[in-house]
């Protein structure tokens, strides 16, 4: 596995479980919300439930894909990668 490959599945894996950590709190059918707050939390669900494909993409892309990942790719999920692990370093 090349370097790129192995950072492209690192913050794949990184994506991965902060998305479904979100996906599980993400409440878009809560009663009682108001039209807007459900909208938002819609969006906020569909935006997860994409980054989780994502990761999970990278996580098996070595196996799917026999070339390597771009560095676009790369840049891409491991900019993720940097905002989910700054947000947990704010939080903490």
């Amino acid at each position: 596995m090349t370097t790129l490959q192995t950072i492209h599945v690192l913050a794949g894996l990184v994506v991965l479980a902060e998305a479904l950590n979100k996906l599980e709190r993400t409440a878009p059918c809560k009663p009682g919300l108001a039209p807007r707050a459900r909208l938002v939390a819609w969006l906020k669900a569909i935006a997860w439930a994409l980054l989780a494909l994502g990761g999970a993409g990278a996580l098996v892309a070595p196996w799917l894909r026999p070339t390597p990942p771009t560095l676009a790719d790369v840049c891409v999920i491991a900019g993720f990668t940097f905002l989910i692990i700054r947000t947990r370093f704010k939080e903490g």
